[in-house]
């Protein structure tokens, strides 16, 4: 079958390579004019992500560009140490940078067509197939389309409905933006709080002499912004940190000269459904939580899974999509559960909030059952071995 995949980032590409392996022609299209490098770094964690990374053949080049996590220590407005994560708490199993990840999925995929610099504008199924038309103008029919566009999904809008309908917002936001190392920073993230802020920096894994900046901040309702406007983000962010102490005035003054700025709200995808006709979602644009939650393992498993009941099911999308849902849904759901804390954890929104924070992660016992809670929820699902 021919199937246009949206979203070139995780899923796409991974389902792609699934799909390639069963014969079937997928073609990427993605907004973007070229593969996105860099990023955050994103982390795998337990037997069933890594033995998926393993099936696939891409493992051992994976870990060769492994970034092995880093400590995160949060410190006072004068650089003292308040308290620490180790390096080997924050990596999972095998972490890796979200643009290295990306690219060694799409190299995986041989024989996949991509259409970079394009998107979806329309869709109109008919009883043979899906006619899409892009962004560009040109029209082509393919017999099945799947979202892999993230949270902001544009194949979930034009099939499901408006993005507000889905996307919760979970109350903070969070933006990343690179810098020149003009501080010394090394692998370990200095984190500084105030209440309902925090401004991190550290040196980037490859190139010490660039270092990279994350910050977030406590929003509970959702601003009304550009989302494809960083001048204004980035006055959002000036006017939220301004007069916080540490080196928050130099991280916001290097503003100026970043092109490539991150910003979004930490918000879960709640869609009760994932699938229409010849429409499926799959990754974050199915059901994705922004931080926290594990969306990088459940993508590469939720692609493994619709690819394979496509596969056992003859290619009856009638068949196989339902069937894809039932199987990932809840283990999906429970994954997401990670991102609901993930803004109070960076930020809390008070003295009293910071106190505590800072006194239970200090604790081993507090950090085992953390840790504990993430690995359950990442190995909770038996796959199929669906034949090739």
């Amino acid at each position: 079958m021919d199937v246009l995949i949206s979203g070139a980032s995780i899923a796409g590409p991974a389902l792609a390579y699934w799909l390639g392996r069963y014969g079937h022609r997928p073609t990427i299209v993605e907004i973007a004019p070229h593969l996105r490098t860099g990023g955050q770094a994103v982390d795998f964690r337990g037997p069933l992500h890594l033995g998926l990374l393993a099936k696939m053949g891409v493992l051992d080049e994976l870990r060769a560009v492994q970034t092995n996590g880093i400590a995160f220590r949060f410190i006072d407005e004068h650089g003292a140490k308040l308290m620490e994560w180790p390096a080997g708490l924050t990596g999972g199993d095998l972490e890796v940078k979200r643009g290295d990840l990306a690219r060694v999925l799409c190299e995986a995929g041989q024989g996949t067509e991509f259409l970079f610099g394009d998107r979806i504008a329309a869709l109109d199924e008919t009883p043979d197939g899906v006619d899409v038309t892009f962004a560009s103008g040109k029209q082509r029919t393919f017999d099945l389309v799947i979202g892999a566009d993230g949270v902001h999904s544009g194949v979930r809008r034009l099939t499901f409905g408006p993005e507000e309908q889905f996307v919760k917002h979970l109350g903070y936001y969070v933006a990343t933006w690179p810098i020149a190392n003009e501080f010394g920073f090394d692998q370990t993230a200095l984190m500084h709080n105030a209440p309902g802020l925090m401004i991190s920096a550290a040196a980037d894994h490859q190139d010490p002499s660039r270092a990279g900046v994350f910050a977030a901040f406590s929003a509970p309702e959702a601003l009304r912004y550009n989302r494809h406007d960083p001048d204004e983000q980035k006055a959002i962010l000036r006017d939220r940190f301004g007069g916080m102490g540490w080196l928050a005035p130099q991280l916001l003054a290097a503003l100026d000269q970043v092109d490539d700025l991150y910003f979004d709200p930490i918000c879960r995808v709640e869609a009760p459904e994932w699938t229409r006709g010849r429409v499926a979602l799959v990754g974050d644009a199915a059901c994705g939580a922004t931080i926290g939650g594990q969306g990088t393992g459940t993508a590469i498993v939720a692609a493994y899974v619709l690819a394979g009941e496509l596969a056992a099911a003859g290619g009856d999308h009638r068949v196989a999509f339902p069937s894809y849902a039932r199987r990932i849904a809840k283990f999906a759901r429970g994954t997401q559960k990670g991102g609901d804390t993930t803004g109070r954890f960076l930020a809390p929104r008070t003295d009293r909030g910071l106190r505590i924070r800072n006194y239970l992660n200090s604790k081993q016992w507090f950090l085992d059952f953390t840790f504990k809670i993430a690995g359950d929820r990442s190995t909770n699902l038996r796959l199929p071995a669906y034949p090739l």
